[in-house]
């Protein structure tokens, strides 16, 4: 059975977060609110008893300094608007992996593959707004619909009664639908529209170079092997959009930039920012240093490994990948 946990500051405590949100919603959106609270969510779907997670809430989710926190209860009741922001079913949730971390290391054992902790965040909002302008400020300030999941309710509407718990649990269908395109029959204003529409962010001439791929002879006859025809199926414009994306491939720290000055009259020509002021950056040092250089080996994409003194070298490499990549 999932408990749900909340998490909230402790009264005397200021909220900064919220009051920043409350100041946003008037510069971003020109919504003035009385007040904002913001309360953290923790879905715990596993199998605890209640007093299991009421530990798990204490020890890890909550500080006891500031916090104070609900176990199958919801915090505060005092609201206009409630506004609840999860992430989506299947997209990643840094927080909630690590809260799974933290339980696992309470309960001495892994959890199964069915069992998860997932997160959301809980905004109380006193003001007079709207159901248009409570949906604005979901979608256009506190989340992206992309890869979040909203919770909009009037204080009307609220019910504790009724109080639910939803797991954000991807769900797995049988089958599925596989779109196809045939690009050569597009013209340039409708392939943009197609990388548009779906969400690609190729531009006309990346979208033109797949269509003028998909009509090689070579290409075409590879593709019959493999039963695939001349049109392209939307997995694999998904993924070529993914590889090519900003992302994984850098396209603007490798690109060629027209750089105009205004100010100091100046203009010219940078081949690829990353080799020109990063890359470029390490070669001079390490050659200024001599003997002295501490790098011990340099790799093509300007990692590498540093020696931190005469017994230990240290590597370091910063890498994020979120599901979906593409977002």
């Amino acid at each position: 059975m999932p408990h749900r946990v909340e998490v909230a500051l402790k009264e005397g405590f200021f909220d900064a977060l919220s009051e920043d949100i409350k100041r946003g919603l008037k510069e971003h959106l020109g919504l003035e609110v009385k007040s904002v609270k913001r309360v953290e969510v923790y879905i715990v779907d596993a199998n605890l008893t209640k007093e299991e997670v009421l530990q798990f809430a204490q020890n890890a989710l909550s500080d006891p300094v500031t916090q104070f926190f609900s176990v199958d209860e919801p915090i505060f009741l005092d609201f206009d608007w409630l506004i609840e922001v999860g992430f989506l079913p299947g997209v990643t949730d840094n927080v909630g992996r690590t809260a799974r971390e933290a339980l696992e290391v309470m309960l001495s054992r892994p959890l199964g593959e069915e069992e998860g902790v997932y997160t959301a965040i809980k905004y109380l909002i006193k003001g007079n707004l709207n159901e248009e302008e409570a949906w604005r400020v979901a979608r256009d300030y506190l989340g992206n619909p992309l890869i979040n999941r909203f919770t909009v309710l009037h204080r009307s509407e609220w019910d504790p009664q009724k109080f639910s718990i939803e797991v954000p649990q991807v769900r797995g269908l049988v089958g599925g639908r596989v779109e196809k395109f045939n690009l050569s029959l597009l013209s340039d204003e409708e392939l943009l529209e197609l990388s548009k529409g779906r969400l690609l962010a190729l531009s006309c001439e990346e979208m033109k170079a797949i269509r003028d791929y998909l009509k090689r002879e070579e290409v075409l006859r590879e593709r019959e092997r493999f039963g695939l025809g001349e049109e392209i199926t939307d997995v694999e414009l998904e993924a070529i959009a993914q590889t090519w994306s900003e992302h994984c491939k850098h396209k603007i720290f490798n690109a060629r930039i027209h750089y105009i000055d205004e100010e100091l009259g100046k203009e010219e020509i940078i081949e690829s920012l990353f080799n020109t002021f990063i890359k470029r950056s390490t070669e001079e040092i390490r050659e200024i240093l001599g003997p002295k250089d501490r790098c011990v080996k340099v790799f093509k994409d300007n990692a590498g490994i540093w020696a931190f003194n005469d017994d230990w070298l240290i590597t370091i490499k910063v890498e994020t990948h979120n599901t979906p990549s593409a977002l």
